[in-house]
């Protein structure tokens, strides 16, 4: 059954907080650069002691050694999700698993997913700006495949490449997937973009929906109406 992720893209943690009051049940949350940045990793704490899930979005793209010893002091947190850039490469990879492994001290680590392409990434950038050739699918699917190699549990995909994931690299291997709007909400920034009825059909694990929940009028009948979308 495919997951939703309600990106908290506040820039305070009153924001954060007031929206979760609406929420009486445990929701997986995202907390990426916005709001880490502005309140820090004890909002992390404060949240998962609500009793919510976390992807802990901070894309780890460093040297080995770096991303190893962030990965080891992060793994105690007590999120359920975080993630690197593929781009740095298997051996980087491999050490945000050490690291991970390392750091948990109960023998549990959060999984560890691979961002391949940002969604806001179209052909034209990724050819011309960062000159990596070809279509992107391929690109993401090479991706996904080093990450596979890496040892981590899955990737940050479009929704239009999670058929040919889990073709390649195998079911259990998780698709997490933004860039989701509801059929009439602006597309804003991103550029490969999907509804959540259309991520549910093409096998998405994990949406991560923001604005059109966080902007709504009553975030909490989106966020149900959402979730009836994807059983």
């Amino acid at each position: 059954m495919t997951r939703t992720i309600v990106a908290l893209d506040f820039s305070s943690r009153d924001e954060a907080l007031n929206f979760l009051k609406q929420f009486h049940q445990p929701i997986y949350v995202k907390i990426g650069m916005e709001l880490t940045y502005a309140a820090g990793l004890e909002l992390v704490k404060e949240i998962i002691k609500m009793g919510h899930h976390i992807f802990l979005d901070l894309k780890l793209h460093d040297i080995p050694n770096t991303v190893k010893g962030g990965m080891r002091n992060l793994a105690n947190l007590g999120v359920d999700i975080v993630n690197v850039h593929c781009a740095g490469g298997i051996a980087m990879m491999k050490a945000a698993i050490e690291g991970l492994n390392e750091g948990a001290k109960d023998g549990k680590r959060p999984l560890c997913i691979g961002v391949t392409q940002l969604t806001s990434t179209t052909k034209e950038v990724m050819n011309e700006e960062l000159l990596i050739p070809g279509e992107v699918l391929d690109v993401v699917l090479h991706y996904a495949q080093n990450a596979k190699k890496a040892g981590l549990d899955g990737v940050v995909c479009s929704v239009h490449e999670v058929e040919k994931i889990h073709e390649v690299c195998g079911k259990d291997f998780l698709t997490v997937t933004p860039g989701i709007r509801l059929a009439d909400d602006s597309n804003d920034d991103q550029k490969r973009v999907a509804t959540p009825l259309y991520a549910r059909q093409k096998g998405s694990d994990y949406i991560v929906v923001g604005r059109s929940i966080t902007k709504s009028q009553d975030p909490k009948a989106t966020y149900a109406k959402i979730e009836e979308m994807l059983k």
